[in-house]
């Protein structure tokens, strides 16, 4: 494998598993288009749109503190939360076939949404228990990553032709989707909590500098993906064809992202995960302040999908961190507190263009601005924080201790 990936059959059955689960996801979006629950455009009143931000947080009030730490105790470990979420998950889908025109549709869209917040905090757990060593969980994150981007953009077609029979075709095949994931999740390894209570020692780690800024670093790349959606979706709306421009701008960003998870393993080849986050911040500011200074619409597009592409290295290079940083932490609570964390960062910055509507240039330039203070204090944090060796291998040895024989 020349790109460093594990070949082992645990990861290739996780990746299947991410697959059928990114099969059901698509479905139901593609679903739910014309639904209430999608109908919030570009162009609604903004009170609608803050409103949609606040909603957009709430799943993760629930995920934090009950989902996560139910993660890690749940008999059978990890493995058992997949297969629940894809039997659940695959539940919803049928109630929201039979649904699609009563207000029911929004608490099964509730609960949609934390069944997936859940399956993305137990994923995050398994990756390290299904690599060989640190030096394959950028790596593992970015096959994972590709997986889903392509699946995604392959399933679009016959989803959308299932669409055109009904909404309620399409959400069957996501249900079968769902279904296909549970069964295949029955394979992975199991995989329980490798703290058994120790909460100094987790706090320890999940707290120590390159955890903390590696954190740090998330969040105001999240804040920045937040900001300049919104910023783009309301300005373009003054800007000739702008319903056009802003579809290619989100096409634009998605292909950057699945990009960026297949350049993701190389980039760690050449350097450490800190400097992959702090490429990312430097890369924004850099395209923040050529963006400002070209003030054009093919401006603004490329910098979403600079800001997209730098999100998801740094995204790579958030998990792995945590993943190494922290072996000995309960992983479903920590990365249910990052995620709840990493969105409410998205949804402040969503705020910002709202409510003020910058001009181009102007929101161009707040990206810049927090680009260049985000890595700058980045580099100054992060100087002399390294990995502690010794708790690491403490974590070593206790994630030997917590994989029992399937």
């Amino acid at each position: 494998m020349g790109n460093g990936l594990p070949a082992v059959a645990p990861f290739a059955r996780m990746s299947r598993v991410h697959a059928l689960m990114t099969v059901g996801e698509t479905t139901m979006a593609i679903a739910l288009a014309d639904s209430l629950f999608l109908s919030i455009s570009p162009d609604a009143a903004r009170t609608k749109v803050i409103l949609f931000l606040a909603v957009s947080i709430a799943p993760f009030a629930v995920v934090s503190p009950l989902v996560g730490p139910a993660i890690d105790r749940m008999r059978g470990g990890h493995r058992a939360v997949v297969m629940l979420v894809g039997a659940l998950r695959a539940v919803v889908l049928v109630a929201m076939a039979w649904n699609l025109d009563s207000l029911r549709l929004f608490p099964l869209a509730f609960a949609a949404l934390i069944l997936g917040k859940t399956y993305a905090i137990a994923k995050s757990a398994i990756v390290p228990s299904i690599v060989k060593d640190e030096s394959q969980l950028v790596a593992s994150n970015s096959k994972l990553g590709q997986v889903a981007g392509i699946t995604g953009f392959v399933m679009a077609i016959p989803a959308a032709t299932l669409q055109l029979i009904s909404s309620q075709a399409t959400l069957m095949l996501g249900a079968l989707a769902y279904v296909a994931a549970a069964l295949n999740a029955y394979r992975l390894p199991k995989m329980v909590s490798v703290n058994g209570g120790n909460r100094q020692l987790e706090d320890e780690e999940l707290h120590s500098p390159v955890v903390v800024n590696a954190a740090n670093a998330m969040r105001v790349l999240r804040g920045i993906v937040g900001f300049m959606f919104f910023h783009l979706a309301f300005w373009l709306r003054g800007e000739d064809a702008g319903t056009a421009w802003f579809g290619f701008a989100v096409a634009m960003s998605g292909l950057a992202t699945l990009a960026a998870n297949f350049v993701g393993p190389y980039l760690r080849d050449k350097m450490r995960e800190s400097t992959m986050l702090m490429a990312s911040l430097i890369a924004i500011a850099i395209a923040g302040i050529a963006a400002t200074w070209y003030d054009r619409v093919v401006g603004g597009i490329a910098l979403a999908a600079v800001i997209n592409a730098s999100a998801a290295i740094g995204r790579l290079a958030f998990e792995s961190t945590v993943q190494s940083g922290a072996p000995d932490a309960n992983r479903g609570r920590a990365f249910a507190r990052f995620e709840t964390q990493n969105q409410m960062a998205w949804v402040l910055g969503g705020l910002i263009p709202v409510a003020l509507s910058p001009s181009g240039a102007v929101g161009f330039a707040i990206v810049a601005i927090v680009g260049v203070i985000g890595a700058v204090n980045y580099v100054r944090t992060n100087n002399g924080a390294t990995p502690n060796r010794s708790t690491r291998s403490r974590g070593e040895r206790a994630t030997n201790r917590a994989h029992p024989p399937r």
